[in-house]
């Protein structure tokens, strides 16, 4: 006994101790690792404030509730440039002392429509009431769910018109001098008149100026804030299709087609076969499709316009009770059978809109009376000359589709307001008449209506066989281990399968381009080495990818980068090259040693600087304005070549009286950009440190 308690004594210390071993391995690798048990719990830091990630996630969950069919990565993309610019913007409102108060509130509110033009806070005279507004807010407190929930409003209300008035003083520090507008009239009215002899860099070849990795990063490296980029991967794949075979498309399409006749089956509780009727001459369609069919059966009657294209003229003809089929629409094979068609299931119509003071169309100064009365009158004009009533709409109504001539295009049932719809669908084609609704009078004509067909469709959806995907595994599992062993290219060669171009993507990417959203690759992308390889599953087959290369410098990547100036830099090299051949002191000289003619240049203007069969050319027209006539300039290296010119002569355009139109158009396209701009150059200074990645 006293052995086997020192056993258990000693067992629990060994247990301890590899207990504790295991613990510190854990830690040490957590360390090492930079797991996320001990990560920030912050989505990022932007200057020095922290947006936690349990409020970042709560926002992305209201942007794809409100947006529909936003996805993850999309929404968290939208939520987090909101942050940057809502810690931006307000940096910049602390330091001007920019506050709002409960007064410019309420006046920002005043000119919201669903605040403007509600009944609810509204007075006898169809304005805005602040006391009824303070009564419901006063109700609203009753219920903290709702109150919560209207002070989150409340501040983005605030936080919208601080950026209003922020921008407003931003683009009041904009001011074009008369000097300036004088200067810039002269930019495009004085003329220079010059010859030139020109040499394009195209005469040169690109491989004959090849750029090195390092000339291509040193360039970036002078202005490293312009050629900024996150980190990225490059990724390359093949693609292992899982799609139907021509066996198995037969096998649904046989299927498909047993189905139109009667069949036996088994009866387990009489213990005989049952004759069973097949889809022609079933008497519960319904019930039958949605025993034998993929997708339910769909009591819609449908217009002959949204049938299957290919197959919309057939089946909308098909004689109630006949059958149509099978046929293939998308990824289906079907058979359908007519129920009969109903008249006038869509109708088209155009409106002219006239909204008045306290309806709820877009605002209005009009009174009711003042708009029933246009409205009779544009009705007369209407049913004079019905051809006119897209240029009566144009020119009168309150509603958006003036822009198409009130055209409103069709609408079924249910889409429009009662009184709209029911003189729409209770009017014959060609009606024109005027009816009121909650958003004002409306002149309506009634362009065109459409039947619809209801049809019994059975669809069941062509799908690989369990042989025809075991199949694409084993090819997909056959290239990875291939690719692994001996590499990617070889593999791809040796079992004589297509790489796809390489995309580049950044660390919180959700698409690759031509395989659409694949997240989990992304992902591995950026834990994976270079030239790793892995095969991924997705519903259309299998991706297998390669890490093509890594980019974690900081720069943009080397490609991108000659993709974008690399033509700058090869054209550098060539201009020196273009420099040595064009030798002489005359042009007659210079175009002689280049075997190019000289051209005659006619007045240019500085604000244009377009040459005639040349292009934009700043930097020679520039240099004609500064030289003196019979002058030969010095080799310029321009836009599209190397040139040389002589300026013929100047002509000054005669002082201007007025220069106001001029100082109206800078100042505008100043002011325009201006919000932009400083956004821009707010955002590039910062210090932004984006964890997104580490929840993502």
């Amino acid at each position: 006994m006293a052995v086997l308690s020192k056993i258990r004594q000693r067992s629990l210390l060994v247990a301890t101790i590899i207990g504790l071993s295991l613990f510190a391995f854990v830690i040490g690798a957590l360390i090492d690792k930079g797991s996320s048990l001990f990560a920030s719990r912050n989505a990022g830091t932007i200057n020095g404030v922290d947006i936690s990630f349990e409020d970042f996630r709560n926002k992305v969950d209201a942007m794809q509730k409100s947006q529909q069919g936003v996805s993850l990565t999309q929404a968290g993309n939208g939520v987090w440039e909101q942050e940057i610019k809502r810690v931006l913007l307000d940096e910049q409102f602390e330091k001007t002392g920019l506050r709002i108060g409960d007064d410019q509130l309420i006046n920002v509110i005043k000119e919201d429509p669903q605040f403007a033009q509600n009944p609810q806070f509204l007075n006898a005279a169809g304005k805005f009431d602040k006391a009824k507004f303070n009564e419901f807010l006063n109700s609203m407190k009753k219920q903290p769910a709702s109150w919560n929930q209207w002070l989150n409003y409340e501040k983005q209300i605030a936080q919208f018109a601080k950026e209003q008035m922020y921008n407003s003083m931003v683009k009041g520090g904009f001011y074009t001098t008369q000097a300036e507008g004088k200067f810039q009239y002269a930019l495009e009215n004085n003329k220079v008149t010059f010859d030139l002899v020109s040499v394009p860099y195209s005469t040169i070849e690109d491989k004959k100026v090849e750029l090195t990795d390092d000339e291509v990063i040193a360039y970036m490296k002078k202005n490293e804030k312009k050629y900024k980029a996150e980190p990225s991967r490059e990724i390359e794949y093949v693609m292992v299709e899982d799609k139907p075979s021509a066996a198995d498309e037969k096998t649904v399409k046989d299927k498909v087609n047993a189905l139109m006749n009667a069949s036996v089956v088994y009866n387990a509780k009489t213990g005989k076969n049952d004759t069973v009727a097949g889809f022609r001459n079933t008497t519960d369609v319904i019930g039958f499709v949605n025993a034998n069919s993929d997708i339910k059966y769909d009591s819609t009657y449908i217009a002959k316009k949204d049938l299957p294209i290919d197959h919309a003229e057939a089946l909308f003809n098909t004689p109630q009770g006949a059958t149509y089929g099978p046929y293939v629409f998308g990824q289906y094979y079907c058979i359908s059978k007519s129920l009969g068609k109903e008249a006038g299931i869509n109708a088209k119509a155009s409106h002219i809109l006239l909204s008045f003071k306290g309806s709820a169309g877009p605002q209005a100064n009009r009174t009711k009376e003042e708009a029933q009365a246009k409205a009779n009158a544009l009705l007369a004009q209407a049913q004079a000359n019905p051809s006119a009533f897209a240029m009566l709409a144009m020119t009168n109504s309150d509603d958006n589709s003036k822009q198409q001539g009130g055209d409103l295009g069709y609408f079924s049932k249910g889409q429009m307001t009662k009184n709209f719809e029911n003189f729409v669908f209770g009017n014959p084609v060609g009606k024109i008449g005027v009816i009121e609704t909650e958003f004002g009078y409306h002149v309506i004509q009634v362009t065109d209506k459409q039947d619809g067909i209801r049809m019994a469709t059975i669809a069941q959806k062509i799908l690989p066989s369990e042989a025809t995907s075991d199949a694409a595994f084993t090819k997909a599992s056959k290239f990875e281990i291939l690719a692994n062993e001996k590499g990617f290219e070889a593999a791809a060669k040796a079992e004589k399968m297509t790489v796809a171009p390489a995309a580049r993507v950044m660390v919180l990417d959700e698409n690759i381009q031509g395989v659409g959203p694949q997240r989990e690759i992304v992902r591995w992308a950026f834990t994976a080495d270079k030239d790793d390889v892995k095969r991924f599953q997705t519903p259309a087959g299998h991706i297998i990818a390669r890490v093509k290369s890594i980019n974690d410098t900081g720069l943009m990547a080397i490609e991108d980068a000659k993709n974008m100036f690399g033509y700058k830099l090869r054209n550098e090299k060539k201009a020196k090259m273009l420099e040595a051949k064009m030798t002489g002191t005359t042009l007659e000289a210079v175009a002689k040693a280049t075997g190019t003619p000289v051209k005659a240049v006619k007045d240019v203007t500085a604000a244009g600087s377009f040459i005639e069969s040349v292009g934009p050319e700043p930097k020679v027209v520039g240099a004609a304005f500064s030289l003196k006539p019979g002058v030969v300039s010095q080799t310029i290296a321009g836009n599209s070549g190397v040139f040389k010119i002589k300026v013929k002569a100047t002509a000054k355009a005669p002082v201007a009286k007025d220069v106001k139109d001029i100082v109206s158009r800078v100042n505008g396209q100043s002011k325009g950009s201006a919000t932009g701009r400083l956004f821009y150059l707010l955002k590039r200074d910062a210090d932004i440190e984006d964890n997104r990645a580490q929840f993502n």
